[in-house]
């Protein structure tokens, strides 16, 4: 019984991976797109990428003095 169980799941999962993958197979085109993205809006996502990218870094660097004066947890 235990058997049957098993294959039942696995044939399942590989015909739900063989939907998914016709599935974004389906989602890739060919064509040129239909919408140009212009120079505004490229610049917009680059500079939003590049301050989600930056913004972190630049905070950790802005607080290392803080840091460095934190006083040492003692360890056991």
């Amino acid at each position: 019984m235990l058997v049957f169980v098993k294959g039942a799941v696995r044939s399942l999962t590989v015909s739900r991976a063989g939907r998914l993958l016709q599935n974004r197979h389906s989602s890739i085109y060919s064509k040129p797109p239909k919408n140009k993205i212009g120079p505004g809006q490229s610049f917009f996502i680059l500079s939003v990428f590049a301050v989600a990218l930056l913004a972190p870094a630049g905070w950790i660097l802005h607080h290392i003095p803080e840091y460095r004066q934190r006083p040492q947890t003692p360890t056991s």
